[in-house]
This record gives structure tokens, sequence and C-alpha cells, in this order.
């Protein structure tokens, strides 16, 4: 395959041929490694580096040595990698950058995992914004800081010499250099016991001889907060192992390996259905866990006897004086001893309860080891009868398992949302649902089986385009669709929700159709601004007025586009007199602009139709007081013609649910149209009617406005109630849930704003969405004095 390298490198003098033989054999070694897609990838990571413009050596470096990493750790890392470079050469030289580039096989070489190679790249970008002059003397003697530490140990080794030679520049280039003391002092500290990566291939081959199958282990980088570390855990079918493992009670850290992926490949081999968690505590979960490891554990050396002796010493083996461990909570004591007594028949324990349960589990061990619910009956009988002798401590202390080598089960467990073959369609996760296809009038025509499919059939056709304009009565044409047919709706989008009482989310949990509501006069919303303008034009001037615009001009820069006359003078008069001058004798000229993106969504619930406080006494006589729709309304006209009129970019969105399988969301205003005729009748057609999910909203419209480049992007949700739905009897949990849904927008850089009609919503709101990101506002005309608060935290 023939390349044009002037492409990609035009940065290299390619008319002297200097470099054709280093490009063509480092592209052959890539396209050995590399997929197609990798191979494109890696091309234009030549081009950004020469558009860099920091050098013939950081090119050919790129060029050379990201195969080598492509082969360690995989060919996704490329595209994270040249985005990273791009990022840092802002910081430092392109010198510093071409010796990252020429360490990163060494890097991936030693981690070993991509994700723990991106999470290199982080900490070398934290690097070079905290400690710059270290980056250089940190790459000369990388290969032996990798040789002693995890990325774990090597993010603290860093971060201590970038605290402690903040302002000293010289100590700080010794201190990443491994020249002084202190840092030696602090590298032997962080110094692990056995690393991961240098018995990666042994323990791959000691799994292989057990069970004659391959196991995929990953390490798993982590900041150890104590020397415990990290535990193992089987996710997607890999297992994550600690990259290092200090020794434990007298065992080296290969033998902790040894029976770390020994225990989680039996959990693989010898696990043939997970374990429901319905209905049980946490603390009943990890009683049964117990038993189900000394289950799977005891089919693993009754294959190979040596295994029981490799797992028995970690239960008999005495604590020293150092031991991290230290004592176990009185209650844990009894859990390691059932442990050893299912494990040991030899060992009899003093306490009857513990010497009867291991003698009962043991005794239906070697009955049948894979009778059904064995583990669950085993676990929750041990937890009844243990309770009444020793106390139960808090669930940390029980999931803090003091065996460095058992992972932390979540393998075992099946929730209630994996439990869809027993209960039917509504539990179907929503990853399961409805089929959408579209297809052409003719397959339509020939092929459907039914016309008149409900929301339950499995597949779902639609047709591409519409059929031939059916004449109607009047004068106007309208077609098939839009005579018979049903609103046209968008393919589903599926969102996690948070599960307060697990505290995990329930993956694709709710289901989020847009649909569309019908139309109304738009004169309904021009009335309304004509009603209320004095209000609107003091909202617009409000609005306008937060956000400063224009050139800044700021003093005292060292480097900026102008220079500040008078502080030069002054730094002159200072070099005359002996005086060492003031550097900063720049002016730097910023322009502020308007960048803002907003979703004014909209709580379309039933509640919304009700009445604000019944009858009121007028000229007339006695007339309805408006509805909270009308007040909503009335809200959304005033705020979207304030925004339009600044012209922000904005959106203006509702909802409103019936169940987690149906949260229904509505556009009548997107951030590319115009606020004209056709978005007006939209709003003024705006109705009222089912329940309140609001997590699933909110993270919807934080998709939407996470495809907006603004720099600055709000959520204001205009809301009468609290969450609720007709399928959640507890009223906590849409709450968390929609809490949850605040912090994941907050985490996206996004803002979220409430505006409540409620009157009593202090016991809630504020919880949701945090102190000072919300107001009540039960009257129109109070509108204008809430919106400052609402804008502030988006100025600067």
């Amino acid at each position: 395959m023939s390349i044009d390298f002037s492409e990609y490198v035009s940065c290299l003098r390619e008319e002297e041929h200097e470099h054709r033989e280093v490009l063509e054999s480092s592209y052959h070694e890539a396209a050995r490694v590399m997929s197609p897609r990798g191979l494109q990838n890696y091309l234009e990571g030549m081009r950004a580096m020469c558009t860099l413009g920091r050098g013939e050596d950081l090119v050919l470096a790129y060029v050379q040595e990201m195969p080598g990493v492509a082969k360690e750790v995989g060919e996704d890392i490329v595209p994270d990698i040249v985005e990273a470079l791009m990022k840092l050469a802002s910081h430092t030289s392109g010198t510093v950058i071409a010796l990252m580039m020429g360490n990163m096989p060494l890097a991936a070489r030693r981690l070993g995992d991509a994700e723990v190679m991106r999470s290199y790249l982080k900490l070398l970008h934290q690097l070079a914004a905290k400690a710059p002059r270290g980056l250089r003397p940190m790459m000369e003697v990388l290969d032996e800081l990798l040789s002693k530490l995890t990325l774990g140990g090597l993010r603290r080794w860093a971060m201590w010499g970038a605290q402690a030679h903040q302002r000293d520049l010289d100590g700080q280039m010794a201190y990443f250099g491994l020249q002084t003391e202190p840092s030696r002092s602090v590298l032997q500290r962080e110094r692990r016991g056995t690393l991961f990566i240098d018995n990666q291939r042994k323990l791959n081959f000691y799994l292989r001889a057990l069970w004659a199958r391959a196991f995929l282990m990953r390490p798993t980088a982590g900041d150890y907060e104590t020397r415990r570390g990290l535990k193992p855990f089987i996710e997607d079918f890999q297992i994550h192992i600690p990259d290092a493992f200090d020794p434990f009670r007298g065992i080296d850290g290969m033998e902790i390996y040894r029976a770390a992926a020994a225990h989680a490949a039996a959990h693989m081999v010898y696990t043939r259905d997970p374990i429901s968690a319905e209905q049980l505590s946490q603390a009943q979960m990890r009683f049964i866990e117990l038993f189900e490891d000394a289950r799977i554990e005891y089919l693993a050396y009754r294959d190979f006897p040596g295994l029981r002796k490799l797992w028995l010493r970690f239960f008999t083996a005495e604590p020293g004086r150092e031991d991290d461990y230290g004592r176990p909570h009185e209650m844990m004591d009894y859990m390691l001893r059932v442990t050893r007594a299912i494990m040991d028949p030899a060992y009899r324990d003093p306490e009857p309860v513990v010497a009867e349960s291991a003698d009962e589990f043991r005794a239906k061990l070697e009955a049948d080891p894979y009778a059904p619910n064995l583990s669950w009956l085993a676990g929750v009988g041990f937890y009844n009868r243990i309770t009444g002798i020793a106390p139960l401590p808090g669930v940390r202390v029980l999931s803090e398992w003091p065996i460095p080598y058992r992972d932390d089960n979540r393998y075992l467990w099946a929730f209630a949302e994996n439990m869809f073959v027993t209960r039917g369609v509504d539990y179907l996760p929503a990853t399961r649902q409805q089929l959408r296809k579209y297809v052409s009038a003719i397959e339509m025509a020939n092929e459907v089986d039914c016309e008149l499919a409900g929301d339950d059939a499995q597949e779902i056709w639609v047709c591409a385009t519409e059929f031939m304009p059916y004449e109607d009565a009047g004068e106007a044409t309208v077609s098939f669709n839009e005579l018979w047919g049903r609103e046209p709706v968008s393919d589903p989008y599926h969102y996690d929700e948070w599960d307060y009482h697990v505290q995990l989310a329930r993956p694709d949990w709710a289901t989020v159709v847009e649909r569309r509501q019908g139309r109304g006069d738009p004169e309904v919303m021009d009335a309304i601004l004509t009603k209320h303008k004095p209000i609107a034009s003091r909202i617009r001037h409000l609005i306008d007025a937060l956000q400063p615009q224009g050139i800044v001009r700021r003093r005292g820069y060292e480097e900026g586009e102008e220079l500040d006359l008078n502080a030069a003078v002054r730094a002159m008069i200072d070099i005359r007199r002996g005086i060492m001058p003031d550097p900063r004798i720049s002016i730097r000229i910023t322009r502020h602009i308007r960048d803002l993106s907003i979703v004014l969504l909209l709580d379309l619930s039933e509640s919304t139709n009700e009445r604000i406080g019944g009858l009121a006494e007028g000229e007339e006589g006695f007339a309805e007081q408006p509805s909270i729709l009308d007040l909503t309304r009335e809200s959304a006209g005033l705020l979207a013609w304030a925004i339009d009129s600044i012209g922000d970019n904005f959106a203006v969105h509702g909802f409103a649910s019936d169940g987690r399988h149906d949260v229904q969301y509505y556009r009548f205003k997107d951030f590319e149209e115009r606020y004209d005729d056709e978005a007006k009748s939209r709003m003024a057609g705006m109705k009222g009617g089912l329940s309140t999910r609001m997590g699933a909203a909110l993270r919807h419209a934080g998709r939407h406005l996470t495809r907006q480049s603004a720099q600055k992007r709000l959520v204001l949700l205009v809301t009468d109630g609290e969450p609720a739905d007709i399928d959640e009897r507890d009223p906590q949990y849409l709450r968390h849930d929609a809490k949850k849904a605040v912090e994941d927008l907050a985490m996206q850089g996004i803002h979220t704003y409430c505006l409540t009609l409620d009157p009593e919503a202090d016991r809630y709101v504020a919880r949701i969405f945090g102190e000072n990101h919300y107001s009540i506002v039960d009257n129109v005309a109070r509108l204008p004095e809430r919106l400052p608060n609402v804008f502030a935290a988006l100025t600067g």
C-alpha cells in the first residue's frame, strides 16, 4: 500500500528525503498492529503533530513510537495520546513533549492497560500545570519510577514534589530528577511490594494450567488512601486485579496474586446462575457472599487440592505488630472463623453457632454443591443466628473484608432490573423494548401485519415518506398519516436511574420518547406579552445587564498584547536606581462576548391543570383564577421573548410521564429555530397531563445542551411540584434520582436552576437543586426579582 506522507507530515523536509525511510518503516509496523480505523487515527495524529509546530523531533518520535504503544495497550489509545500532547503543547516546550512521546511505549508496557494509560495522561497534564519544570527530569528517570511505583504511587510521589517545591524551581527540578533525599524517601515510601505487570504472563499460564482456558486479566490502578488498596473484581467477563499487592502477614505478593486470580477464575467457572438480591439488606448480602465464596472455593479445591492450602494460609496467618488491617470487628471475626471451619474440617471452632453452621454447610456441599439457593439459605440462616450473639456493624465494616485476595462479588448478584424473564413484559429493561424500523411506502403496504399496532408490539414500522395526499372536504389537503395516523414520535432514548436504596444506577431504566402536542393560536403568546409588557421589559434589561460584553483591558501582566507605558516608565526608573523592576508592564486585552445556551424546561404534568385559589372577586363579579398551566405558559412566554430579544441561544421544551417506559418529552422550540409564530403556536397549544419523572427529563435536556458549543449552559426548570410517577410509591426515590441527575449535569458543565410554582417546595427542592439554585414564584409579577439569582452564576 503506497501512502503519500507529504499529506500528513508537511512539516518535514520531504524534498531532501531525510525521513522517508523512517516514515515508511514505521507505517508498515503500524499496519501490522492496527486496524484500518486505527491506522487512519495514526496518520491523522501525524498531521496533528505537524500542526503544533514544535519541531521535527516530536513528529519523528510520534511516528516511530506510536506503533509500539498500540501493540501494548491497543489502538484505541492513539486519539487520547494525540489529544493529550496537543493540550500539553500550551504548557511546555516541544523538547519535553518529544521526551514524553519517546517514553510512551515504556509507560504502556509498565502500566499494561488502556484505562490506566489514560489516567497517566491526565497525571502529565496536571503536572504541566503544577510543576512544569519537573516534567523534563521526570521523563529522564521514568524507567526507574515505573519499575518501582504503581500509577497511584507515581501520582502521590509527583504531587508531593509539586506541592513541596511549588516556588522553588531548582528544588523542583532536583526532586523530579531523583537527586534529593526527600525525593528518594517518598519514592521508597510509595513503593509497592509486587507489581502485576511483572507477573501477568505467569498468572495467565497459571490459570490456563488449572482450567485449560484463557482468562482476560487487566490491572486496575487506584489512589490508595490506605495500604489495603483496591479489591479485585469481575466485570464484562474480565478479571480486574490491583496493579500491586503488598505482603500480607508473611505471604508475599506473588502468592496473593495467585490466590486472587484463582478465586476470581473459580467464580467464572463454577457460578452457573446469579443470586437474586431482591428484598435483601446490604448486611444479608455480605453473609450470602461469604458462603458463596466458600462454595466456589470448595469446587475449585475439590478439582485441584493444592488450592485449599493456598487459600487457607490467609485465614491461619497471625497478624504482626504493624498489621495494616488491625483487629477485626467481633462480627467480622465470626465470619472469618466460619470460613476457616468450612475450608478446614480439622479445625473446630469454640463457638457452637460457628461450628454447627460450618458443619451443616460442608455436609450440603458434599451432597450437592450446585443445589439451588444453597449459599442464599446458608447466608441468611447464619445471619439470623449470629446477630443474636454479636452486634451487627455498619455495612462499610462488613464490606472491608480483611482478606486481600477476595473480590468484591459484584459478579454474583442479579438485581431487579435483570430479572425480566420471570416478571413479564412490564419488567423488561429499556434496552429490550420496541424495535422501530423505517421503511418505504411499498414495504409498508405489502409487508406490514397490522396497521393499528399498539405500544405493546415487538416491532413498529414507520413510513419514511408520506403517502399520497388525501383531499379533505375542505380546501386544505392532508396526508393519510395526518388524517388517520398517530402523532409521530422519536426513537426511544434510554437513561439510567439512581436507586438510593442500593446507591447504584439502574441501567437503561427510564425511556424518554419525544412527542408532539397540539397547536394553538400564536396570538395567545402575543397577548401575554401585551398583558405583562412592563415586566417583560424589566426581565430583558436584567438578563442583558448581567453579562458584560465588549473589549476589556487589564493591566499588570508580564505578557500581553500592548505595553503599559506608565508601568514601563516606572520599571526604567527602578533600573536606573538599581532596584529590581516590576516585570508586569503589559496590558492584556480580552473580548467578552455572550456565549450562553439555555433550555427552558416546563413541567406539564396533570397537576398543572389545577386552578390557583378557585374564584376571585372582580368588577364583573366572580371569575375563575388562572390555572398553574396558564402561569407556566406566561412565565415561558416572558422568558422566551426576553432571551430572544437579547439574542441568546435557547430552546423551550416540556415533559410529562406515564411510568418509566413512557417519559414524554415535547420540543416547542429548538435551538436552531426562530421564535416566530410557528414556535408560539406550539407553546400556545401546550397541555398538562400524566406525571412528573423529573430525573429522566433533566438528563434528556442535558443531552440536547451538550450538543451546543456554548461556554455556559443552563437548564431552567419551571415546575409546580415534586417528582412523582404512577409506578413509584416511595416519594424519596424520584427525589434522589432528580438530585443525582442535577449532579450528573453539573459534572458536564451544565447549570441547573428551578423556578417552582409550589409554595410548599422548600421541604424538597433545596435537597434536589441545592441552596441558592431555586426560587419560588407564585405570581408572574414576581418573576423579574427572581431572575438575577438564575443568571448570576453564569456571568463573568
